[in-house]
């Protein structure tokens, strides 16, 4: 017999789906025939899978250990005891260090990232530009990997229990795009994070420098289709009359926090999420990102019908000190009212300062207009 404590990151879901996920090999209908025969218990009962586990329950499997092998496969977790009390060897697992080298690996290699704020459930962290949000390819360290590096690093969670949950990022920025990324520790905080995402209850705001005087604040709707060949998004600013399911509809809200000649500082809401919606978005309107080549050079058509971006800026543009890059920074998030065990959340506001590259621009660029 084999004992398994449930932890906190495992907490608040189906009993059936964590057994799935701890016996991969053991079909769907043997599973609830263990149950039901009672080989498999939670806190010494009889179950029927439909129960939600929490933290510190227990679960008993009454099988032999080849058995329970055989189920796990290589999904093998930390389990307490055996029939006899003695603690249950572990030698038939995959080695630790094979298991979590690219999260330490990446921990170590990836620099400047840092932690806005932590709790048992949700991690918020400062993503500086140059670092994937997640892989694109499968050799690629994210933030993702150096996020789980740094928990096991912090012992906030172990080798053995990301066999059968790994914490995980719950939004993306692009690679160049810095700023307050949010995490999911446990499967109560992923799913909180990711259903306020969803529904577009958390508030999101962007910092960016513009090309062009923008003054006021208004409220751009759009229709926006992605490339993906070419990793770019295309925006139309009045319903497309062909093709219309491959569009979707957008929302992007500025403020102007000042406004010079050639440039303009901005409070972006993003109020829908999609492939470089703020990016794409600002450069057809006319106002193009600073440093951001890929839109500036395909939004010709926006400049030459919209006198709002200015002639003078394109020889900044050669210049060696010039930004390289977009200049956009996840600057600040607001919670919604949240109910449960995440109620603690509710409202609060959480800023990620600007990185340095924002003050350079400023300093030599924007002030001097």
């Amino acid at each position: 017999m084999k004992e398994l404590t449930i932890k906190s990151q495992d907490s608040n879901q189906r009993l059936d789906k964590y057994l799935k996920r701890v016996f991969p090999e053991m079909g769907t209908s043997f599973l609830y025939k263990m149950l039901r025969k009672k080989n498999i218990t939670l806190n010494s009962k009889k179950a029927t899978g439909s129960e939600q586990i929490k933290t510190g329950d227990l679960i008993q499997c009454f099988f032999s250990d080849e058995t329970f092998d055989k189920f796990a496969g290589n999904n093998i977790p930390q389990t307490n005891s055996d029939s006899t009390g003695a603690k249950s060897s572990n030698n038939y697992s995959i080695p630790k260090q094979n298991l979590t080298l690219e999260y330490r690996t990446a921990f170590q290699t990836l620099k400047g990232i840092k932690a806005i704020y932590e709790d048992e459930h949700i991690l918020l962290l400062d993503k500086p530009a140059g670092i994937l949000s997640q892989k694109a390819k499968p050799e690629d360290l994210s933030l993702n990997e150096w996020m789980i590096g740094y928990l096991l690093n912090a012992n906030a969670i172990t080798d053995d229990s990301i066999r059968h949950f790994k914490p995980s990022v719950c939004n993306r920025l692009d690679r160049n795009t810095s700023g307050l990324v949010i995490c999911g520790k446990t499967l109560l905080g992923s799913r909180e994070m990711n259903r306020t995402l969803k529904n577009r209850s958390l508030q999101k705001y962007y910092h960016t420098y513009v090309h062009g005087k923008l003054e006021g604040s208004k409220v751009l709707e759009g229709y926006h289709q992605k490339d993906k060949a070419a990793n770019q998004a295309k925006i139309l600013f009045t319903k497309p009359m062909q093709n219309i399911e491959q569009y979707d509809s957008i929302i992007t809200a500025y403020r102007s926090l000042e406004a010079k000649e050639n440039y303009s500082y901005l409070e972006i809401e993003l109020i829908t999420g999609k492939t470089h919606q703020i990016r794409a978005h600002l450069a057809a309107y006319g106002h193009p990102i600073v440093g951001d080549s890929k839109y500036y050079k395909t939004a010709n058509t926006a400049y030459k019908t919209n006198s709002k971006v200015s002639t003078t800026n394109t020889k900044n543009i050669t210049d060696k000190n010039f930004p390289k890059y977009q200049l956009l920074h996840a600057h600040r998030i607001v919670f919604p009212s949240i109910e449960g065990e995440l109620a603690y959340l509710s409202n609060k506001e959480f800023v990620c300062e600007e990185p340095k590259v924002f003050h350079q621009f400023r300093d030599t660029y924007f002030m001097k207009k």
